[in-house]
């Protein structure tokens, strides 16, 4: 099992290319596949066609609220691991002919939640296990991904815009990763839409990390975007698609 995380500010089309890599391994049969939202946002799921409330699911967020503070406690002779495991399997789980989806959510209480945390941490360290690829849109902290989801990653994609806010990004998240000891084996920056290509050469020298590459941008995709269309319905000869599965063949995923 791989997983690959991809991070980056807003609007620099990180949930477009998490979504376009899934296309990809969709696409070459590579299953079983599972994707998480992450991010706050939650755009990846209307990206990929799917609407929880619709299907009759829930957010992981919720599913900890009632389970670990609307009910209280635990029951008993029931670790809080396998207890939200379960919910997550019967409640929270969306299952489609080609991958499975999973989000985070919004809904989180204030203050201690570290048993929550650290039980849905090990339900998803023991779920994730029945996938091949694990493919996560994340926030722009990498610590809330540590404390949840996972510490322990393959890849991670930055998407970078051409500020100069999106490269000191790069700088925050690889320093929180490594100050909350998430292991991960390889950093690399994708230019977003708006990345002018030339530039790339420049991150790379500037940040030290492998540039891969950038996501063309493209007029049917915007279209997609904008009227919540699923981007694994674009047609294979998409520029955008086309540029994200050369990413992952220069990696050796495909």
């Amino acid at each position: 099992m791989k997983t690959l995380v991809t991070v980056g500010r807003g609007g620099t089309g990180k949930s477009s290319f998490t979504a376009l890599m899934a296309k990809c391994f969709v696409e070459s049969n590579q299953s079983p596949l599972l994707l998480v939202d992450a991010d706050p946002d939650q755009n990846l799921g209307e990206m990929l066609g799917i609407d929880l409330k619709e299907a009759g699911k829930s957010t992981i967020a919720d599913l900890l609220v009632s389970t670990f503070i609307e009910q209280g406690g635990t029951t008993v002779g029931v670790p809080p691991r396998e207890r939200i495991e379960s919910r997550i399997w019967e409640n929270g789980l969306y299952e489609s002919k080609n991958f499975d989806f999973l989000a985070v959510g919004t809904k989180w209480v204030e203050g201690c939640y570290c048993m929550p945390n650290s039980a849905l941490k090990a339900a998803l360290e023991g779920l994730t296990k029945n996938y091949k690829y694990v493919l996560v849109d994340s926030p722009a902290g990498l610590e809330n991904l540590n404390r949840r989801i996972t510490s322990d990653v393959n890849d991670i994609f930055d998407i970078l815009d051409h500020s100069k806010k999106s490269q000191d990004h790069v700088r925050r998240a690889v320093k929180i990763a490594k100050e909350v000891d998430m292991k991960f084996e390889n950093f690399y920056l994708v230019g977003g839409y708006r990345f002018p290509a030339e530039l790339g050469k420049q991150a790379e020298d500037d940040l030290k990390f492998k540039y891969l590459g950038k996501i063309e941008a493209d007029e049917t995709l915007d279209e997609y975007v904008l009227n919540g269309k699923s981007l694994l319905d674009l047609p294979k000869t998409n520029k955008a698609y086309l540029s994200v599965q050369k990413i992952l063949k220069t990696l050796g995923y495909l």
